[in-house]
């Protein structure tokens, strides 16, 4: 129905006939009638309003069902998304430095996974544990290749030194009953 101010009264807006009459401001229309005006000046309003569209991602929604073509409201694959999600947060640098303890033997190697692990990585600087002198000696030689090897596998300027050390032995130098002098004589041994 249209409004009291309205210019369209007595004319077809839109499609669509305005039933208020010019002098009483009032419809003669009751009941079904009254109601099927109303709806009908409600679309009439509705198609003539410019449609809002909605973005997602930098790309227009589409309304409706999708096609058989690919749709951004599809499901999509869980590496995709946790994908996207680091990089809108900003989390490239903690995952790739977790890459590295996580996918070890991938990074530097099968061979030299099984020999050393990694045990820390502070400022640039990954501390690495061989399982024997003779491979931290040896890792120590491979040192440039290893880094070479692991800016290649998660990034550059990731680690920037190696810090490589061999088995760490117990120390019994601190504890609630200890007793001065040099420890055990015939543990290594």
């Amino acid at each position: 129905m249209c409004r009291p101010g309205c210019e369209a009264r007595g004319s077809w807006s839109a499609g669509v006939r305005c039933d208020v009459s010019e002098e009483s401001g009032k419809s003669e229309k009751s009941g079904p009638e009254l109601a099927r005006a109303a709806v009908e000046a409600a679309l009439a309003k509705h198609r003539a309003a410019p449609r809002r569209r909605s973005v997602v991602d930098g790309q227009a929604r589409r309304r409706g069902y999708t096609g058989p073509g690919p749709d951004p409201r599809d499901p999509q694959p869980f590496g995709a998304v946790i994908e996207r999600l680091v990089k809108q947060r900003g989390w490239q640098r903690p995952t790739s430095e977790a890459r590295i303890f996580g996918e070890w033997e991938k990074v530097v190697g099968a061979d030299i996974a099984a020999h050393s692990r990694p045990l820390k990585l502070e400022d640039g600087e990954l501390t690495i544990e061989a399982e024997s002198t003779a491979w931290a000696t040896q890792l120590r030689m491979l040192a440039a290749r290893l880094l070479a090897g692991i800016a290649k596998e998660v990034g550059h300027n990731v680690v920037k030194r190696l810090h490589i050390h061999g088995p760490s032995t117990p120390s019994w130098s601190s504890g609630p009953r200890r007793i001065r002098g040099r420890g055990p004589r015939d543990t290594y041994g």
